[in-house]
């Protein structure tokens, strides 16, 4: 069967991804997910400053990503510069000292740690697990799969920081001095007013782990979520409310970019974590004198070595990488190298057979957010330019879809490039540019040619994931002692797309980057060192001795 043909929809296969059960709605949800989209009068969301929920006198109308002639998911506030002034001044009275820090507050890490372990244990629960399944999918379309693995990922991040956990984030350390009655000590110290910027694409994990680790440290951070998605977070305050949590500690703002500059660059923020595209991290880092934490665009590899065992596991893990979430991740795989050895193996034809098998119907292919259809196509069509370049599958439009024209209807696309035309100056950057899609550029090398290899890795700009498919451990040691990349698997079952609650997800080889998810990852981001001296004995018997 054609891939066009099995990439199809109808309104009755829409229909039946909202049919699962939610038994009954949380007491403190102010939305049925399952009217998103489908009744007359939109769920509106609302701004939270100084604890008081507020609607500012504009707003955007989200439309419903599946369906162009739908009535619209919701609407979101359009708060003006003008409407700032409580943002503002919600920042300014906050001191650099933090919320609370190691000497100041302490029973705030206590109170921190129940209040994630309720959070943990609501989004443990199937119907609660279930309210944000489908919110997240009526806002961000992806397969009931992986909107539950994003509920998953962030309940465990929860259950991680019940109980003491908060307050061992804050552990200090000392040293002895140099003589009778000096310490050294190290803390983690809070920044105090701290903002974050949250993506679309998962608009539940992202900004909690980000917002939940600010909280723990001992900011008071502003959230504003992307407008496609913010009434997710709009219900997740509400759920931290209800786990009790004060409706003073965070501040959600919803807005478009150039006002929450504004908000960043008119208060006392001292601190700014970005997750989204480099551009906007660029200007952010520049307008804010560098205070800004950033993870930013995952234009991702994978390099499968010459050893080949597995070739169904690899491709179907090739697959999941470049399209499910229709490569809407920051871990995408985007550019895929394959030792030839793996082309003979048959790799190819078995990765274009499991794209065919993606649908509408599952969303298993779903919208794209950020680039239209022509876009895409226009992306792909320059591609092709290359020589030798070629289409392995995909390039079209999606068959009978009615998504928004504003959005993206594409099939999941493969283009291959010659290794050695890739790495011209006139076409690198066109082969690594992030197409934030279900698209993937891919080339094959021979065993003389790993130096080549390396030295497209070494060019690339951003250094988020990868994946080093081999178990030869000479091969495996040589990509990996030659790369950066932050979160980089290796071994037969290696991947790009990895982002649970229980290692670090960030960049490397960049001092702006910023982690999610660990420990380790929330006293980086979140903290900063602060040095405390005690030096409190002054000898019997001491003289002054002469100036010098």
């Amino acid at each position: 069967m054609m891939l066009s043909m099995r990439l199809t929809t109808s309104s009755a296969a829409l229909r039946r991804n909202s049919r699962r059960c939610i038994t009954s709605l949380p007491s403190w949800a102010t939305l049925d997910p399952t009217s998103l989209g489908s009744a007359t009068t939109p769920h509106s969301v609302t701004n939270l400053v100084n604890g008081q929920w507020t609607t500012p006198a504009k707003s955007l109308i989200i439309p419903n990503p599946m369906d162009k002639d739908a009535p619209p998911v919701c609407t979101v506030p359009d708060t003006q510069p003008e409407e700032l002034t409580p943002f503002i001044e919600s920042m300014n009275r906050i001191p650099k000292s933090g919320v609370h820090n190691p000497l100041k507050n302490v029973e705030r890490y206590l109170q921190f740690g129940e209040i994630s372990r309720k959070a943990g244990a609501a989004l443990s629960d199937p119907t609660i697990a279930e309210f944000f399944i489908q919110t997240i999918q009526k806002t961000v379309p992806k397969s009931h799969a992986q909107a539950a693995g994003e509920v998953k990922v962030t309940a465990d991040f929860l259950n991680n920081f019940g109980g003491d956990n908060v307050r061992f984030l804050a552990r200090s350390f000392g040293i002895p001095g140099d003589h009778y009655g000096q310490f050294s000590n190290g803390h983690r110290w809070p920044y105090g007013p701290v903002a974050i910027i949250a993506p679309f694409n998962f608009p539940l994990e992202i900004p909690v782990l980000q917002l939940m680790g600010a909280l723990f440290m001992g900011n008071k951070p502003v959230l504003k979520p992307a407008e496609k998605c913010a009434l997710v977070m709009e219900q997740f305050l509400h759920l931290l409310h209800d786990c009790g949590m004060d409706r003073n500690d965070v501040d959600l703002l919803n807005c478009q970019g150039p006002v929450a500059e504004s908000l960043i660059l008119n208060s006392n923020i001292r601190l700014t974590q970005f997750t989204g595209s480099s551009r906007v991290a660029d200007m952010l880092l520049e307008k804010t004198k560098g205070k800004v934490k950033i993870e930013d665009a995952g234009f991702d590899w994978k390099i499968l070595g010459p050893d080949v065992e597995d070739v169904d596991y690899v491709a179907w893990q090739c697959d999941q990488d470049a399209y499910a979430c229709s490569g809407q991740k920051c871990s995408a795989e985007s550019i895929l190298f394959a030792h030839e050895n793996w082309e003979k193996a048959g790799l190819f034809d078995k990765m274009k057979e499991n794209a065919s098998t993606r649908s509408l119907d599952d969303l298993s292919v779903a919208p794209v957010l950020t680039h239209t259809t022509k876009d895409f196509l226009g992306h792909t069509a320059r591609l092709l330019e290359i020589p030798g370049a070629k289409l392995m599958f995909g390039g079209k439009e999606l068959d009978n879809h009615n998504i928004p024209e504003v959005y993206g209807a594409v099939e999941p696309t493969a283009v291959f490039v010659p290794l050695k035309e890739m790495l011209k100056d006139e076409n690198f950057e066109v082969c690594t540019t992030e197409i934030f899609a279900p698209f993937q550029v891919v080339t094959t090398f021979a065993d003389d040619e790993r130096s080549l290899v390396i030295e497209a890795c070494e060019r690339m700009s951003n250094h988020l994931t990868a994946a080093v498919v081999s178990n030869d451990v000479e091969f495996q040691t040589a990509i990996l002692a030659n790369t950066v990349n932050g979160t980089t698997y290796a071994g037969r079952r290696a991947r790009t797309t990895g982002a649970p609650q229980n290692h670090w997800f960030g960049p490397a080889g960049d001092a702006r980057g910023a982690g999610i998810g660990t420990p380790e990852a929330i006293k980086m981001v979140w903290s900063c060192h602060r040095e405390i001296i005690m030096d409190t004995v002054v000898p019997s018997g001491w003289e002054q001795p002469k100036a010098t």
